[in-house]
């Protein structure tokens, strides 16, 4: 058979996929006729009272001289590592505002960080495709500088999201532009498995996030800007899970919801969403009202849950970071708005383990961390 007429069948090939891709995607809406938001106000159910008293900006942690692009939290919830455009790793200590250790990276161009569950190493990946990984009790070298006690080579494309196996501090998984995830010893350094590539059900762009599930740390999902998220089982790298579709820009962000049995995801196209892990349904979406229908909605660049999952947590491009009832589809406050906000776009937010403190790190070249005041319950 001639290239010809192979780029031909190819073609008809891709045509039709799409149209029985759009087909299901009109039966899915058929059969769900309702969603969460829907059923949940069809039960008298209502938005969560929450005010600007009740998330109050508790600290700015201020160092970074280029955008803050990434930040991580330990689980005894006293540090924080961010990662930043000045080619630094700061470790802060999150009750007193004050830096521990300032780590000037071999590849300026960082676009990740993490910490290890014993908090006694970070990780951080970006343009050079590398993770690379430093011990916080090493000893300084002469300039002053932490040097990488481990570099994870292997992608072939740049590293955009890194995560630490939960409770494994020998075992991280990243993602990368070069459309795969990899699970990594960090030990030897060595690969233990690949997710996608020349696999037909992986992703066909680039990786931009994971999220592990903590109830089981075997699965977990990834964002890519297919427009997708896929679900992995660690045990299965042949082919992913499940593939969930309705998004329709890049997947930026995902992040398991605490249940282990939903997840979230926030996209280029300025929506959140919602998604049942087992099933695939698309549960529920939160999409901004645009004042002008010209309007571009602002990306959505991170998300985090609340401890019990009530309150989605979305920072965007244009420098609001709401703050949803995820019930309700509503949103009960918009950090961005507050006179304590930042100044640019809200880049990266995480959560503490125990569900009391918001960090949102920015382009402003800041972090702030949001605690809930008052007599305020976490929830």
């Amino acid at each position: 058979m001639s290239f010809p007429e192979l780029k031909e069948r190819h073609v008809a090939a891709t045509a039709k996929v799409n149209s029985l891709r759009e087909q299901l995607k009109q039966r899915r809406h058929q059969l769900l006729d309702t969603d969460v938001a829907k059923y949940a106000k069809s039960q008298g159910r209502t938005a969560v009272n929450f005010s600007s008293t009740d998330l109050v900006c508790s600290r700015t942690l201020q160092g970074h001289t280029g955008k803050v692009y990434s930040l991580d939290w330990t689980p005894e919830k006293n540090r924080i590592v961010s990662a930043s455009q000045d080619g630094r790793l700061i470790i802060w200590n999150a009750l007193t505002s004050q830096k521990t250790h300032a780590i000037k990276l071999p590849c300026a161009w960082v676009m990740t960080c993490a910490f290890a569950p014993n908090g006694n190493s970070v990780a951080c990946g970006g343009l050079d495709s590398a993770c690379s990984i430093f011990n916080l009790n090493s000893q300084v070298d002469r300039d002053g500088n932490i040097p990488v006690s481990r570099v994870l080579t292997g992608h072939k494309g740049y590293v955009s999201s890194c995560q630490y196996v939960p409770g494994q501090d020998t075992r991280l998984i990243t993602s990368s532009g070069d459309q795969t995830c990899v699970l990594w010893d960090v030990t030897t350094g060595q690969r233990i498995s690949i997710f996608g590539g020349e696999f037909p059900s992986g992703h066909t762009s680039d990786v931009l996030s994971v999220s592990i599930n903590t109830s089981n740390s075997n699965m977990f999902v990834s964002g890519s800007c297919d427009a997708t998220a896929r679900l992995w089982d660690a045990r299965i790298a042949s082919r992913a899970i499940r593939t969930y579709h309705g998004h329709q820009g890049d997947v930026n962000a995902v992040k398991f919801f605490p249940d282990g049995q939903r997840f979230g995801t926030g996209s280029d196209d300025g929506t959140c969403m919602l998604f049942d892990m087992r099933t695939g349904h698309q549960l529920q979406v939160y999409s901004q009202q645009l004042d002008n229908s010209d309007q571009d909605a602002p990306i959505v660049t991170s998300i985090a849950f609340s401890i019990s999952g009530r309150l989605l947590f979305a920072g965007y491009s244009n420098g609001d970071c709401y703050v949803w009832d995820t019930l309700l589809a509503e949103v009960v406050l918009n950090l961005g708005k507050l006179q304590t906000s930042h100044e640019g776009r809200i880049s990266c937010l995480g959560l503490s383990d125990d569900g009391s403190a918001l960090c949102t790190g920015s382009w402003d070249k800041n972090l702030k961390i949001w605690a809930f005041g008052g007599h305020r319950k976490v929830i």
